[in-house]
């Protein structure tokens, strides 16, 4: 039996080859409980774009792959999307994929006084991320990011 705070890792170790064979990326899994049900999210992407076909795709295949492991003790309902325009940047190779972009950063602790930044990602270097703000550059340590997502200017 796999603890909660185990199962969204312990998904995403399963489904990331499951959703590469399909020729699309696992961008983040989230087991979480809402309204009183447990919910599976997986987000995922593709070059272009997912549609509707994809999320189907995926969610037979993950269907069929975690009744055969059962890694989940409670009933829960599986949510198969796309991470949406404002992409969260989770894992190294998102944050080397989108330099150049602009991105919404926040820190667990105050760097410069601050906990949120938004700016371009210049680059990523072992352990940092350098991102250009209204002509200042700030580095931030990978280790401090709470969260980061890809920045929409509407």
């Amino acid at each position: 039996m796999v603890v909660k705070e185990n199962i969204a890792a312990v998904v995403e170790r399963l489904s990331a080859p499951v959703v590469e064979e399909l020729g699309m990326e696992l961008v983040d899994v989230e087991f979480v409980k809402e309204g009183g049900r447990w919910m599976l999210r997986v987000y995922i992407d593709k070059p272009g774009g997912i549609g509707l076909d994809d999320c189907e795709r995926v969610s037979q295949s993950l269907d069929t792959m975690l009744d055969e492991k059962d890694p989940i003790p409670q009933t829960f309902y599986l949510e198969v999307s796309s991470p949406g325009i404002e992409r969260p940047l989770k894992k190294l190779r998102d944050f080397q994929r989108f330099c150049g972009h602009r991105v919404n950063v926040s820190t667990y602790a105050p760097l410069e006084g601050r906990k949120k930044f938004t700016g371009k990602l210049e680059r990523v270097e072992t352990g940092m991320i350098f991102l250009e703000e209204k002509g200042e550059k700030i580095s931030i340590p990978m280790e401090q990011i709470s969260s980061a997502r890809l920045y929409v200017e509407f």
